[in-house]
């Protein structure tokens, strides 16, 4: 377990250093980072290639309903376009698309703009597309190809950040499932999976604040990869032993619909915890990088101008929640 104070600490430097152009390294250190680029060589060499560049196109109308569509759009990287799948039906997007479709009793417009290998930096592209679309929910997954790449953090960052506010700004609600925990990938070795571990939970934290006060909403995937993936590996990940399988992508899918549904005003957002209170944005962004299905969303964050440290966040543990029967 990653000491939260800590992540804490690297996601304020982390997202501060973005939100003023700058590009530090992590807590990780820059001689762990040197580790990191040398050993990550070796796992990349281990790792098996994809049995496809892309995934299957899945762009179309969901959901047998009548009425006006509701305009999803998926971004992102291999993830957000299911790599190694063959069946449209098994992407995480037309699983969030039949699931949306049949909450809302309305068909579902999708358009996937992500891109296999897709790091931060690539969303500008992927986010002029979308916005052509005029959509009214945009659903991210990235980081874990910041990592591979050694992107610099805050340099991540400030390129999600941007995208999100675009996204916001376009009319859009927006949903980020942050940097997964790769610790978990079989191929790579101590020291290289702590090293990995620590970057990758670093990193999701900073995305959560920045995604938070850019207006969007985040779900951790922390290590949503974690205990199952490493449990069954068969089941879990795909032939490459990198990407997930279809019930990897299925999980992942699970784990952001419900967040989707509340950010449509489809369901109500949860009541808090007995006790619980609005925590102080760098506290949640660290605790949700540690639990995976963790949602934070601004409360009283955007458009104030209150100093970082005193913006207040809503915290709330969600259960992965399985599509209704008729999806």
């Amino acid at each position: 377990m990653i000491w939260t104070p800590g992540v804490a600490r690297a996601a304020r430097r982390i997202a501060t250093a973005a939100a003023f152009g700058g590009g530090g390294l992590t807590a990780v250190g820059a001689v762990a980072y040197g580790l990191l680029v040398a050993e990550g060589l070796l796992a990349r060499r281990l790792v098996g290639r994809p049995v496809a560049e892309q995934g299957p196109p899945a762009d179309g109308i969901y959901g047998d309903r009548p009425g006006e569509p509701i305009g999803l759009v998926m971004l992102g990287d291999s993830t957000s376009v299911g790599i190694g799948l063959n069946d449209p039906a098994e992407t995480p997007a037309v699983i969030l698309a039949n699931g949306l479709a049949a909450v809302a009793e309305r068909p579902v417009r999708l358009t996937v703009a992500g891109m296999s290998g897709a790091e931060s930096a690539h969303l500008e592209g992927q986010v002029d597309q979308a916005i052509a679309t005029r959509p009214d929910i945009a659903v991210i997954f990235i980081g874990a190809n910041d990592v591979t790449t050694q992107t610099r953090p805050a340099q991540a960052v400030a390129h999600l950040s941007k995208a999100v506010r675009r996204l916001v700004d376009a009319g859009a609600e927006v949903v980020v499932g942050t940097c997964p925990d790769l610790g978990t990938v079989r191929p790579i070795a101590q020291p290289l999976r702590w090293i990995t571990r620590r970057w990758c939970r670093e990193l999701a934290a900073a995305q959560t604040v920045a995604v938070v006060e850019a207006g969007g909403r985040t779900v951790a995937f922390a290590d949503l990869l974690g205990p199952e993936f490493a449990t069954n590996p068969g089941e879990m990940f795909g032939p490459d032993r990198y990407h997930p399988s279809a019930r990897g992508y299925q999980q992942a899918a699970y784990a952001v619909l419900p967040s989707v549904c509340t950010a449509l005003g489809l369901w109500p957002e949860p009541e808090p915890e007995r006790g619980a209170r609005s925590k102080s944005i760098y506290l949640a962004a660290a605790l949700a990088a540690e639990e995976s299905g963790t949602e934070v969303t601004g409360t009283d964050v955007a458009g104030r101008t209150a100093a970082p440290q005193r913006r207040r966040v809503r915290f709330l543990r969600r259960r992965a929640t399985a599509l209704p029967d008729d999806a």
